[in-house]
């Protein structure tokens, strides 16, 4: 891995900002930055690629957006049909998180799904849905009462 150049440590410090929203915001970056918008992308591809840059991912307030309903919907799911439910369930387009955690003493869920609407009984009716879909009937609705500071870590400022 190399080091970052003056010139890469710019674009660290103009992706941690957050992207705009506008319909080519690596453009409207790279102009900032005056680069082209090829000559960016292949800047950040390259420090993903060696592992200078180890996550680029992209953070949405969901309540911001309207949906303030979040429930973490937790299934009791046979360890042997977890991958194939789990492929099911992360095929809803309502479903933003579905991830597999081992079973504790006293809790027998062990996969898990974010599910996010404008209102609990929306949340509710996805849920059914997915248990349909899967044949599953045992499941909880764990809603949000609160949206957590969201941030990340800041380099070169």
């Amino acid at each position: 891995m190399s080091m970052l150049s003056e010139q890469d440590k710019q674009i660290v410090r103009a992706v941690q900002k957050g992207l705009s929203l506008v319909g080519r915001p690596f453009q409207a970056m790279a102009e900032q930055l005056e680069l082209s918008e090829e000559e960016l992308l292949a800047r950040i591809k390259d420090m993903c690629a060696d592992g200078r840059i180890r996550r680029f991912g992209a953070v949405v307030r969901h309540r911001e957006l309207g949906f303030v309903a979040n429930a973490m919907v937790v299934w009791d799911v046979p360890d042997e049909q977890v991958a194939m439910q789990g492929q099911i369930m992360a095929g809803f387009p309502e479903v933003s998180h579905c991830y597999q955690r081992p079973r504790q003493p006293g809790w027998s869920y062990n996969l898990f799904t974010m599910i996010h609407g404008r209102s609990r009984e929306y949340c509710a009716a996805v849920a059914d849905r997915i248990s349909q879909s899967t044949g599953l009937t045992d499941y909880r609705l764990l809603f949000s009462t609160a949206e957590l500071k969201k941030s990340s870590m800041r380099y070169f400022e």
